[in-house]
């Protein structure tokens, strides 16, 4: 599918096949959902630039590779992306955070927004959307919207789960936008959940339900 990426490395396909277990308990559902997240940032920020710095080893001085410009924006949609900020964090600690609270309508499906913050500077980041159900599509085209609105320019967005409806909802309104999920599950219900999916993410990260 264009404008997707498929993580298929062995590591991340152990792991949701872990997640998605019903009787994983809420301990292990978190601390599983954060080490996915660090193996998805390592794999969507592949492609960053380098810069050669001259520093000093023990042994002599060199030439050796740093990331350019201004770090990333890790921007989680909460509540369930916040499940993959810290393991994010300990691999770019020095990354800037946006929050984007967002609900979603029970009945319509409609993503209605509750809290936005984001760093001044945003324009001249990379922005990497935490959004790990990419279900209807409604709420990470609201995301895209409002960080775009607020100077966002490149943007990249990290699912655990993806639909083809929702992604090509995001595609149709937001071309420039690429997605990075660990899979694509083939339908949703009528309630909105992706199925077989992994359940309420939310739910089960924070033992709320």
């Amino acid at each position: 599918m264009q404008g997707v990426t498929i993580v298929d490395h062995p590591l991340v396909q152990h792991k949701l096949t872990l997640l998605r277990e019903k009787s994983r308990s809420t301990k292990s559902f978190r601390q599983l959902f954060s080490e996915i997240g660090m193996l998805l940032c390592y794999e969507v920020t592949r492609d960053l630039p380098l810069v050669p710095a001259e520093i000093e080893t023990p042994l002599a001085r060199m030439q050796s590779p740093v990331l350019a410009g201004k770090k990333l924006v890790l921007a989680p949609i909460v509540r369930a992306g916040m499940g993959f900020l810290d393991g994010m964090l300990s691999l770019v600690p020095s990354a800037r955070v946006a929050h984007i609270g967002l609900y979603r309508e029970p009945r319509t499906l409609v993503a209605v927004e509750y809290f936005f913050k984001a760093p001044d500077d945003i324009a001249e980041r990379l922005v990497l959307v935490l959004h790990p159900m990419l279900a209807t599509g409604n709420s990470a085209v609201a995301a895209v919207d409002r960080l775009k609105e607020s100077g966002a320019k490149t943007i990249r967005i990290v699912c655990l789960l993806a639909t083809s409806r929702g992604i090509e909802k995001l595609r149709a309104h937001h071309p420039d936008v690429h997605v990075w999920t660990a899979a694509i599950d083939p339908e949703l219900d009528a309630q909105g959940y992706i199925v077989p999916g992994v359940g309420d993410v939310g739910d089960r990260m924070y033992g709320t339900k």
